[in-house]
């Protein structure tokens, strides 16, 4: 089976909401944790192979690195084109990362232009006139300008993106994007004329996506979020199929691990606790003192397993978070958490879940790792741009999982999506 679609995404929840699109449109798709060691595996059984980093808040140089370790490894499997993934909320800081990996990568596959877009509908994730809006608002005035690590304050992507590479800039506004794909063309050709590197693209449908991924056929790179996935398949003719997302049955107990600090994810520990189902809190502060808090947890999940999903979690509201900031430092509050919830991941594989969703992308990263996951196989979506995946463990168990972004899934998440694994997999 040949690979049409090479994907570098730059954290590990990412990678799984793109992952997610691409089957949905029919690909089949195999999700890869960081560049494999040695040269490509051929032929690999996959329409599409999406290699997850966690570059997104790491200095740009390593951003940069990893991401052209990963082209290497996609050109080698032969891959026909490069999918750049980001978050839907274009998550950097003024020096990076998505500006100098994208010029990077355009330096590597020689080529003088490519296009950006993190607009995913499906997610009320829209671009309009080069600006990004989440829901009803500007990004600028959405719960992301409070982000503890990237927060973003500005919602015009062209300013953003321009602020972070060395070509110009410009917009495919909404009105080139409405004509279709051949007037986006176009465009396109003339932002070339002008030595126009990179184009922010509107769209504020997924058939604004369509029309702009049949535009993009022969770019040797792509970037965007994970919307435009939803419009590239067709073009080596995939059309939606169910076999794309089978998985194996699932089995052994249910759990979540909940590291993001994001409104949607504090909302679903909110619902998950209104439900009355157990819960254990990870606070940093008492990680840093010393306490045994993994092993609390571990304790407390082992007596509460047999009964139903338990949730650990260390999600707050961004107040609380500065706080313990403010006490930690940035760095190393989050290096706490994450270690920690790493190490109650591995006990609860022990403890025999076999059914695990993890929240947040930098949690998600530390999961995996923790667990020797070294690829996933994409399954159902639970809800847009979150599927279910299936792991193969090193002691050979298949292990259940999804990684969801924090900004993802309703307020009931952390219980129906083990409902929508049963349902799908029976």
């Amino acid at each position: 089976m040949a690979v049409r679609l090479g994907c570098i995404a730059d954290d590990f929840t990412g990678a799984t909401d793109l992952a997610n699109n691409l089957v949905r449109a029919g690909m089949r798709v195999i999700q890869l944790i960081d560049v494999p060691q040695g040269g490509a595996e051929q032929p690999l059984d996959a329409d599409a192979v999406v290699i997850a980093l966690k570059s997104r808040t790491t200095p740009a140089s390593d951003a940069v690195a990893a991401s052209l370790r990963a082209l290497e490894w996609l050109r080698a499997a032969g891959a026909e084109q490069i999918y750049f993934k980001y978050c839907s909320t274009f998550d950097s800081t003024r020096a990076g990362n998505i500006g100098p990996v994208t010029e990077a990568l355009m330096d590597a596959l020689g080529t003088d232009f490519t296009v950006a877009t993190p607009a995913f509908p499906d997610n009320g994730r829209t671009v309009f006139k080069g600006h990004l809006f989440v829901g009803d608002v500007l990004l600028s005035e959405s719960g992301m300008r409070h982000h503890p690590l990237t927060p973003m304050t500005d919602s015009n992507l062209v300013s953003v993106l321009g602020a972070q590479t060395k070509r110009p800039v410009g917009l495919i506004d909404h009105s080139v994007v409405a004509a279709g794909a051949d007037e986006i063309a176009r465009r396109v050709e003339t932002l070339r004329a002008q030595g126009v590197g990179a184009a922010i693209v509107d769209a504020v449908s997924n058939d604004d996506l369509v029309r702009l991924g049949a535009a993009v056929k022969g770019l040797p790179l792509v970037t965007a979020g994970s919307g435009l996935a939803i419009g590239l398949p067709a073009n080596w003719g995939f059309e939606p199929s169910p076999a794309a997302a089978e998985l194996p049955a699932p089995g052994g107990h249910q759990a979540v691990i909940s590291g993001s600090v994001s409104s949607a994810t504090n909302g679903q520990v909110r619902e998950f606790l209104r439900g009355g189902r157990p819960a254990f809190r990870v606070d940093p502060l008492r990680v840093a003192a010393g306490e045994d808090v993994a092993g609390q947890a571990l304790a407390f999940a082992a007596a509460q397993l047999a009964e139903g999903p338990v949730l650990v979690y260390s999600t707050e509201a961004p107040d609380a978070v500065k706080d313990v900031q403010g006490h930690l430092g940035v760095a190393e509050a989050g290096e706490l958490v994450e270690q920690t919830l790493a190490r109650v991941a591995r006990g609860l594989v022990e403890l025999g879940v076999r059914q695990l969703v993890v929240a947040g992308g930098e949690t998600s990263g530390a999961v995996v790792q923790a667990l020797g996951v070294t690829g996933l196989r994409i399954g159902p979506q639970i809800d847009p741009g979150v599927p279910w995946c299936a792991a193969a463990l090193p002691g050979g168990d298949t292990l259940h999982i999804t990684l969801k972004s924090g900004n993802f899934g309703g307020p009931g998440f952390f219980t129906t999506s083990f409902d929508r694994l049963d349902g799908e997999t029976a």
